[in-house]
């Protein structure tokens, strides 16, 4: 048994959405480790930005090569006025819950910590982004339909 890179990085993705710590998979020559450590969570004022739990590190197999990292996305000029919602996982965003559906959020609704925003799609499961923060929208940086990156600026809110 052998991972392409493609399945590497789907495997990764999946594992950092979950609440996995760790998992470990041997097949007859083939040998995958992933480990992660999460730092405690520690309540944060609502005026921060949200964060995201670090990527899982990765004990690859000898024979199976290592991929590239990509290059993250181009940082769009960050304005400190703004509060900013940052995708947690890499996957294909949504602004609807189903094609021809009213999008969650418009430039100008007023959103509350806990209301859907968004959805991502990775590996094929839907999971619905809810907002950490309040306040009113007054950027949506991303097409609906388009891949993003992790920790990529998805949406910018003015404090209300």
């Amino acid at each position: 048994m052998a991972l392409d890179p493609q399945e590497l990085r789907s495997l990764l993705e999946f594992l950092s959405g979950s609440d996995i710590q760790e998992l470990k998979l041997e097949v007859d020559d083939f040998r995958l480790e992933v480990r992660r450590n999460l730092p405690p969570v520690v309540s944060l004022p609502a005026v921060l930005p949200p964060t995201v739990a670090a990527m899982p590190s990765l004990a690859a197999p000898a024979d199976v090569p290592a991929a590239p990292a990509a290059p993250p996305p181009a940082a769009a000029a960050s304005r400190s006025d703004l509060l900013e919602i940052r995708a947690p996982m890499v996957g294909t965003f949504y602004r609807a819950p189903a094609p021809g559906d009213p999008p969650f959020v418009e430039i100008g609704s007023r959103i509350t910590p806990g209301q859907p925003i968004c959805i991502l799609e990775a590996m094929k499961l839907m999971n619905e982004l809810e907002a950490e923060l309040g306040g009113e929208v007054v950027e949506i940086l991303v097409e609906n339909g388009t891949p993003v990156e992790y920790d990529q600026v998805l949406m910018r809110l003015r404090p209300v």
